[in-house]
Protein backbone atom coordinates (compact mmCIF):
# COMPACT_ATOMS: atom_id res chain seq x y z
CA UNK A 1 0.00 0.00 0.00
CA UNK A 2 1.35 3.42 -0.88
CA UNK A 3 0.93 5.90 1.99
CA UNK A 4 1.72 9.58 2.07
CA UNK A 5 2.39 11.62 5.18
CA UNK A 6 1.96 15.38 4.85
CA UNK A 7 3.88 17.21 7.56
CA UNK A 8 3.05 20.91 7.96
CA UNK A 9 5.94 22.04 10.14
CA UNK A 10 7.41 25.33 11.26
CA UNK A 11 9.98 25.37 8.44
CA UNK A 12 8.67 23.17 5.66
CA UNK A 13 5.65 21.40 4.26
CA UNK A 14 7.00 17.92 3.60
CA UNK A 15 5.24 15.11 1.75
CA UNK A 16 6.86 11.72 2.33
CA UNK A 17 5.57 8.85 0.19
CA UNK A 18 6.29 5.29 1.34
CA UNK A 19 5.40 1.79 0.29
CA UNK A 20 4.04 0.20 3.44
CA UNK A 21 3.06 -3.39 4.18
CA UNK A 22 2.07 -5.10 7.40
CA UNK A 23 5.05 -6.68 9.11
CA UNK A 24 7.59 -4.85 6.93
CA UNK A 25 9.41 -1.58 7.35
CA UNK A 26 8.06 1.34 5.28
CA UNK A 27 10.18 1.93 2.19
CA UNK A 28 10.63 5.57 1.11
CA UNK A 29 9.40 6.06 -2.45
CA UNK A 30 9.31 9.83 -2.93
CA UNK A 31 9.92 13.04 -1.00
CA UNK A 32 8.56 16.49 -1.82
CA UNK A 33 9.46 19.56 0.26
CA UNK A 34 8.48 23.21 0.13
CA UNK A 35 10.16 25.84 2.29
CA UNK A 36 7.25 27.79 3.77
CA UNK A 37 8.75 29.02 7.10
CA UNK A 38 5.30 29.22 8.60
CA UNK A 39 6.62 30.30 11.99
CA UNK A 40 8.01 33.47 10.38
CA UNK A 41 4.59 34.38 8.96
CA UNK A 42 3.02 35.00 12.38
CA UNK A 43 2.01 38.59 13.04
CA UNK A 44 2.46 40.52 16.28
CA UNK A 45 -0.62 38.86 17.80
CA UNK A 46 0.67 35.36 17.03
CA UNK A 47 -1.78 34.81 14.15
CA UNK A 48 -1.01 33.52 10.68
CA UNK A 49 -1.93 36.37 8.35
CA UNK A 50 -4.05 36.10 5.20
CA UNK A 51 -0.97 35.91 2.98
CA UNK A 52 0.44 33.09 5.09
CA UNK A 53 -2.83 31.14 4.94
CA UNK A 54 -2.95 31.61 1.16
CA UNK A 55 0.60 30.33 0.80
CA UNK A 56 -0.13 27.38 3.09
CA UNK A 57 -3.22 26.37 1.10
CA UNK A 58 -1.33 26.70 -2.20
CA UNK A 59 1.57 24.63 -0.87
CA UNK A 60 -0.78 21.90 0.30
CA UNK A 61 -2.54 21.92 -3.08
CA UNK A 62 0.82 21.38 -4.79
CA UNK A 63 1.64 18.52 -2.40
CA UNK A 64 -1.73 16.91 -3.15
CA UNK A 65 -0.95 16.97 -6.86
CA UNK A 66 2.37 15.25 -6.18
CA UNK A 67 0.65 12.66 -3.98
CA UNK A 68 -1.83 11.92 -6.77
CA UNK A 69 0.96 11.62 -9.33
CA UNK A 70 2.79 9.20 -7.03
CA UNK A 71 -0.25 6.96 -6.61
CA UNK A 72 -0.79 7.61 -2.91
CA UNK A 73 -3.74 5.52 -1.68
CA UNK A 74 -4.06 7.19 1.72
CA UNK A 75 -2.76 10.54 2.94
CA UNK A 76 -1.97 11.24 6.59
CA UNK A 77 -1.90 15.05 7.03
CA UNK A 78 -0.80 16.69 10.26
CA UNK A 79 0.51 19.99 11.60
CA UNK A 80 2.86 20.77 14.46
CA UNK A 81 3.80 23.77 16.59
CA UNK A 82 3.46 26.63 14.08
CA UNK A 83 -0.23 25.89 13.48
CA UNK A 84 -0.84 24.53 16.98
CA UNK A 85 0.25 27.77 18.63
CA UNK A 86 -1.22 30.24 16.15
CA UNK A 87 -3.91 32.34 17.81
CA UNK A 88 -6.15 31.86 14.79
CA UNK A 89 -5.45 28.13 14.38
CA UNK A 90 -9.14 27.20 14.07
CA UNK A 91 -9.69 29.67 11.23
CA UNK A 92 -6.51 28.52 9.47
CA UNK A 93 -7.57 24.87 9.66
CA UNK A 94 -11.07 25.69 8.41
CA UNK A 95 -9.70 27.69 5.49
CA UNK A 96 -7.28 24.93 4.52
CA UNK A 97 -10.08 22.35 4.66
CA UNK A 98 -12.36 24.55 2.57
CA UNK A 99 -9.79 25.25 -0.14
CA UNK A 100 -7.98 21.90 -0.30
CA UNK A 101 -10.32 19.34 1.22
CA UNK A 102 -7.58 18.39 3.68
CA UNK A 103 -8.33 18.30 7.39
CA UNK A 104 -5.02 18.70 9.17
CA UNK A 105 -4.65 16.82 12.43
CA UNK A 106 -2.90 19.13 14.87
CA UNK A 107 -0.50 17.14 17.04
CA UNK A 108 0.21 18.20 20.59
CA UNK A 109 3.83 18.49 21.69
CA UNK A 110 3.47 15.30 23.69
CA UNK A 111 2.00 13.54 20.63
CA UNK A 112 5.09 14.58 18.68
CA UNK A 113 7.39 13.22 21.36
CA UNK A 114 5.54 9.91 21.61
CA UNK A 115 5.33 9.29 17.87
CA UNK A 116 8.98 10.20 17.34
CA UNK A 117 9.92 7.87 20.18
CA UNK A 118 7.94 5.05 18.53
CA UNK A 119 9.86 5.59 15.29
CA UNK A 120 13.24 5.54 17.07
CA UNK A 121 12.31 2.42 19.02
CA UNK A 122 11.29 0.57 15.86
CA UNK A 123 14.47 1.67 14.10
CA UNK A 124 16.81 0.66 16.92
CA UNK A 125 14.88 -2.38 18.20
CA UNK A 126 14.45 -3.78 21.67
CA UNK A 127 18.18 -4.32 22.11
CA UNK A 128 18.57 -0.54 22.57
CA UNK A 129 17.17 -0.95 26.09
CA UNK A 130 16.18 2.20 27.93
CA UNK A 131 16.06 4.89 25.28
CA UNK A 132 16.42 8.66 25.71
CA UNK A 133 15.39 10.72 22.68
CA UNK A 134 15.82 14.37 21.72
CA UNK A 135 14.21 16.00 18.68
CA UNK A 136 14.84 19.66 17.77
CA UNK A 137 12.19 20.99 15.44
CA UNK A 138 11.55 24.45 14.09
CA UNK A 139 9.18 25.39 16.90
CA UNK A 140 9.80 22.97 19.74
CA UNK A 141 12.14 20.49 21.40
CA UNK A 142 10.75 17.05 22.21
CA UNK A 143 12.28 14.77 24.85
CA UNK A 144 11.13 11.21 25.55
CA UNK A 145 12.41 8.27 27.59
CA UNK A 146 11.30 4.67 27.98
CA UNK A 147 11.88 0.96 27.73
CA UNK A 148 8.85 0.10 25.60
CA UNK A 149 7.32 1.53 22.44
CA UNK A 150 5.35 4.09 24.44
CA UNK A 151 7.67 6.33 26.49
CA UNK A 152 7.45 6.56 30.26
CA UNK A 153 8.07 10.31 30.05
CA UNK A 154 7.49 12.69 27.15
CA UNK A 155 7.66 16.48 27.14
CA UNK A 156 7.72 19.30 24.62
CA UNK A 157 9.46 22.61 25.25
CA UNK A 158 9.24 25.82 23.15
CA UNK A 159 12.89 25.54 22.19
CA UNK A 160 12.75 25.00 18.43
CA UNK A 161 15.67 26.29 16.38
CA UNK A 162 13.49 28.47 14.14
CA UNK A 163 11.48 29.95 17.00
CA UNK A 164 14.60 30.88 18.98
CA UNK A 165 16.37 32.33 15.95
CA UNK A 166 13.45 34.53 14.96
CA UNK A 167 12.70 35.70 18.47
CA UNK A 168 16.10 35.91 20.10
CA UNK A 169 18.91 36.17 17.53
CA UNK A 170 18.09 39.02 15.12
CA UNK A 171 21.61 39.93 13.98
CA UNK A 172 23.77 38.40 11.27
CA UNK A 173 25.95 37.41 12.95
CA UNK A 174 24.05 37.80 16.21
CA UNK A 175 25.23 39.93 19.10
CA UNK A 176 27.29 37.71 21.48
CA UNK A 177 25.27 39.13 24.37
CA UNK A 178 22.07 37.82 22.73
CA UNK A 179 23.66 34.40 22.34
CA UNK A 180 24.67 34.33 26.02
CA UNK A 181 21.17 35.38 27.09
CA UNK A 182 19.64 32.69 24.88
CA UNK A 183 21.98 30.07 26.31
CA UNK A 184 20.92 30.98 29.87
CA UNK A 185 17.22 30.86 29.05
CA UNK A 186 17.45 27.57 27.15
CA UNK A 187 19.25 25.90 30.03
CA UNK A 188 16.84 27.35 32.57
CA UNK A 189 13.81 25.95 30.75
CA UNK A 190 15.41 22.59 30.11
CA UNK A 191 16.63 22.21 33.70
CA UNK A 192 13.02 22.23 34.91
CA UNK A 193 12.35 18.83 33.33
CA UNK A 194 15.69 17.07 33.82
CA UNK A 195 14.69 15.64 37.19
CA UNK A 196 11.59 14.01 35.71
CA UNK A 197 13.82 11.96 33.45
CA UNK A 198 16.70 11.35 35.86
CA UNK A 199 14.33 9.67 38.29
CA UNK A 200 13.69 6.98 35.68
CA UNK A 201 17.30 5.83 35.62
CA UNK A 202 20.25 6.05 33.29
CA UNK A 203 19.46 5.37 29.62
CA UNK A 204 21.17 2.58 27.72
CA UNK A 205 21.04 4.50 24.43
CA UNK A 206 20.65 8.19 23.59
CA UNK A 207 19.51 9.33 20.15
CA UNK A 208 18.78 12.57 18.36
CA UNK A 209 16.42 12.98 15.43
CA UNK A 210 15.60 15.89 13.10
CA UNK A 211 17.44 17.88 10.46
CA UNK A 212 19.14 20.05 13.09
CA UNK A 213 20.83 17.11 14.80
CA UNK A 214 21.84 15.58 11.45
CA UNK A 215 23.43 18.81 10.30
CA UNK A 216 25.30 19.29 13.57
CA UNK A 217 26.57 15.72 13.42
CA UNK A 218 27.78 16.19 9.85
CA UNK A 219 29.40 19.47 10.80
CA UNK A 220 31.37 17.76 13.58
CA UNK A 221 32.62 14.92 11.39
CA UNK A 222 29.82 12.38 10.93
CA UNK A 223 29.40 10.50 7.66
CA UNK A 224 27.65 12.39 4.81
CA UNK A 225 24.18 11.38 3.65
CA UNK A 226 25.73 9.73 0.58
CA UNK A 227 26.90 6.87 2.81
CA UNK A 228 23.31 5.82 3.40
CA UNK A 229 20.89 5.37 6.27
CA UNK A 230 22.83 2.62 7.98
CA UNK A 231 26.08 4.51 8.56
CA UNK A 232 26.44 5.14 12.29
CA UNK A 233 26.53 8.87 13.00
CA UNK A 234 27.44 10.39 16.36
CA UNK A 235 27.29 13.88 17.83
CA UNK A 236 29.54 14.60 20.82
CA UNK A 237 29.12 17.19 23.56
CA UNK A 238 32.73 18.32 23.37
CA UNK A 239 32.53 18.90 19.62
CA UNK A 240 29.43 21.06 20.13
CA UNK A 241 31.27 23.12 22.75
CA UNK A 242 34.09 23.74 20.30
CA UNK A 243 31.76 24.74 17.46
CA UNK A 244 29.53 27.05 19.50
CA UNK A 245 31.93 30.05 19.56
CA UNK A 246 32.73 29.56 15.87
CA UNK A 247 29.06 29.60 14.84
CA UNK A 248 28.43 32.68 16.98
CA UNK A 249 30.73 34.86 14.88
CA UNK A 250 29.82 33.37 11.48
CA UNK A 251 27.34 35.20 9.23
CA UNK A 252 24.58 33.16 7.67
CA UNK A 253 26.24 32.92 4.24
CA UNK A 254 29.35 31.42 5.81
CA UNK A 255 27.37 28.86 7.80
CA UNK A 256 25.61 27.83 4.58
CA UNK A 257 28.99 26.76 3.19
CA UNK A 258 29.73 24.35 6.03
CA UNK A 259 29.57 20.57 5.42
CA UNK A 260 26.03 19.23 5.56
CA UNK A 261 24.37 22.62 6.19
CA UNK A 262 21.57 23.56 3.83
CA UNK A 263 21.08 27.17 2.81
CA UNK A 264 17.55 27.22 4.18
CA UNK A 265 18.64 26.04 7.65
CA UNK A 266 21.90 27.98 7.97
CA UNK A 267 20.33 30.90 9.82
CA UNK A 268 18.97 28.72 12.63
CA UNK A 269 22.01 26.46 12.99
CA UNK A 270 23.42 28.43 15.93
CA UNK A 271 20.20 28.27 17.95
CA UNK A 272 20.01 24.55 17.23
CA UNK A 273 23.56 24.09 18.48
CA UNK A 274 22.75 26.00 21.69
CA UNK A 275 19.79 23.70 22.37
CA UNK A 276 21.69 20.53 21.46
CA UNK A 277 24.66 21.39 23.69
CA UNK A 278 22.34 22.22 26.59
CA UNK A 279 20.53 18.90 26.19
CA UNK A 280 23.69 16.82 26.19
CA UNK A 281 25.19 18.81 29.05
CA UNK A 282 22.20 18.93 31.41
CA UNK A 283 21.26 15.29 30.82
CA UNK A 284 24.88 14.16 31.27
CA UNK A 285 25.23 12.70 27.77
CA UNK A 286 28.78 12.60 26.31
CA UNK A 287 27.47 11.78 22.82
CA UNK A 288 24.30 10.71 21.08
CA UNK A 289 23.53 8.69 17.98
CA UNK A 290 21.60 10.09 15.03
CA UNK A 291 18.41 8.15 14.26
CA UNK A 292 17.16 8.55 10.67
CA UNK A 293 13.53 7.87 11.58
CA UNK A 294 11.50 10.56 13.33
CA UNK A 295 7.98 12.01 13.50
CA UNK A 296 6.82 11.27 9.96
CA UNK A 297 7.87 7.64 10.25
CA UNK A 298 6.15 7.46 13.64
CA UNK A 299 2.87 8.64 12.08
CA UNK A 300 3.18 5.98 9.37
CA UNK A 301 4.02 3.22 11.85
CA UNK A 302 1.06 4.12 14.06
CA UNK A 303 -1.25 3.97 11.05
CA UNK A 304 0.09 0.55 10.09
CA UNK A 305 -0.51 -0.64 13.64
CA UNK A 306 -4.10 0.58 13.42
CA UNK A 307 -4.60 -1.24 10.12
CA UNK A 308 -3.15 -4.42 11.59
CA UNK A 309 -5.63 -4.19 14.45
CA UNK A 310 -8.56 -3.54 12.14
CA UNK A 311 -9.09 0.12 13.10
CA UNK A 312 -9.86 2.78 10.53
Amino acid sequence: MRLGVLDVGSNTVHLLVVDAHRGARPLPAYSHKAELRLAELLDGDGAIGPDGVDRLAQTIESALEVAEDQGVAELLPFATSAVREATNADRVLARVAEETGIELQVLSGEDEARLTFLAARRWLGWSAGRLLLFDIGGGSLEIAYGLDEAPDAAVSLPLGAGRLTNGRLPGDPPDPADVRALRRDVRSQMARVVGEFNRLGKPDRVVGTSKTFRQLARLTGAAPSSEGLYARRLLGRQALREWGPKLTVMPERERAGLPGVSEGRARQLLAGAVVAEAALDLFGVPELEICPWALREGVILRRLDQMRNGHD
